[in-house]
C-alpha cells in the first residue's frame, strides 16, 4: 500500500528530510505545506472529496470525477486545476487526473502554548 502523507513543517524540517533523503534514507511519500492555514485553505472540503474520490481509484475523466463527488463538472474541474496546478493530483496524457495513492492521511499538530 502506498501512502500519502499530507503534513505541516517548517523550512528547517524540510531541509532536515531532504538531507536524511540524500543520505538514503526512506522519506515515504509526503507533500508538506508551509502552514497550517496554507493546507486548510488548499484542502477545502470540496478538494478533499475529490481527493477521496481518486484515491485509489486510477486515473478518472472530468465526469467521472464529477458523479463521483455530486457537484458539477466545472467546479470539480476548476477545483481539480488547481490542485494540479499546485502538485497535489497529477494528469495523465489523455486528460485525466489521478493520485498514484491507496491512501491519503493529513497530518495536524495542536499544541498548548509554551
Amino acid at each position: 500500500m502506498t501512502t500519502l502523507i499530507i503534513d505541516v513543517a517548517d523550512l528547517d524540517a524540510v531541509k532536515a528530510s531532504l538531507r536524511a533523503a540524500f543520505r538514503g534514507e526512506p522519506q515515504g511519500c509526503r507533500y508538506t505545506f508551509h502552514s497550517e492555514e496554507a493546507l486548510l485553505a488548499m484542502l477545502t472540503p470540496n478538494r478533499w472529496r475529490i481527493l477521496k474520490a481518486l484515491t485509489g481509484a486510477g486515473p478518472l475523466e472530468l465526469g467521472q470525477r464529477a458523479r463521483r463527488v455530486g457537484r458539477d463538472r466545472d467546479s470539480v474541474h476548476a477545483d481539480a486545476e488547481t490542485m494540479v496546478k499546485f502538485g497535489l493530483i497529477d494528469r495523465s496524457n489523455d486528460g485525466k487526473l489521478h493520485l498514484p495513492y491507496d491512501e491519503v492521511r493529513v497530518s495536524l499538530v495542536c499544541q498548548a502554548a509554551a
